[in-house]
């Protein structure tokens, strides 16, 4: 997976050379038009990780695979031209499809994302508030159950460290703060809204060499 995801991008309609195309605005997307684009996308033999839609009829879809290499540049031109003939078909409304991989920060969207990146650090959203709280970071450390009633089970990540503090009174170096026993949590999967990966940067030349291409096309 790339330092940054991919992006290929086909513009049907452009009304004004001066318009800026801002995604600003989240339009909701129909189960149907997801299950169209899952349809395709698998029978490509891609995974659809999110499709969204935006104001300015941006409609874009984020794919990955579990391919050694992951996602490309030639991976998201050919999935774009297929969506582009689908849409035209099916008379699905928008301006422009963007097609990109999903980056560090890659959605996961059921039991099996969560399963495949068991030791993962992940950043939760819960539907309502679990033991108070209705979000939740940590490590995945095992999933399970019957398809209908997954659970996850994570370890809490620690509160990240204040600033140092340096010597003490006499120039007597300050112990190091012990990184505290996190909480263990084991939830429904049917209770989680949202999940991401927690993005693990890595600084400097392995950072810059990780950065991924862009390209744009125009129609």
């Amino acid at each position: 997976m790339g330092f940054m995801p991919i992006f290929f991008s086909v513009l049907r309609l452009l009304a004004c050379a001066s318009q800026r195309w801002v995604a600003c605005v989240v339009v909701r997307v129909t189960n149907e038009l997801v299950a169209l684009v899952e349809r395709t996308v698998t029978g490509l033999g891609y995974e659809l990780v999110e499709l969204e839609r935006f104001g300015h009829g941006l409609l874009r879809v984020t794919l990955d695979t579990p391919q050694p290499g992951g996602i490309g540049l030639d991976d998201c031109e050919r999935v774009s031209r297929q969506l582009t003939h689908l849409f035209a078909v099916e008379h699905v409304e928008y301006d422009r499809l963007e097609v990109s991989s999903p980056g560090l920060d890659r959605p996961l969207r059921g039991a099996g994302d969560f399963e495949r990146f068991v030791g993962a650090e992940v950043a939760l959203q819960l539907h309502g508030p679990h033991e108070g709280r209705r979000k939740i970071r940590g490590t995945v450390l095992a999933t399970g159950g019957e398809p209908g009633a997954e659970w996850i089970r994570l370890r809490e990540s620690p509160p990240a460290p204040g600033p140092a503090l340096g010597k003490a009174r006499g120039g007597a170096k300050s112990k190091k703060a012990r990184v505290p026993e996190m909480p263990v949590f084991e939830l429904a999967l049917a209770e989680v809204e949202k999940a991401r990966l927690v993005p693990q940067v890595e600084f400097g030349s392995k950072a810059r060499a990780a950065a991924a291409p862009t390209k744009e096309r125009s129609e």
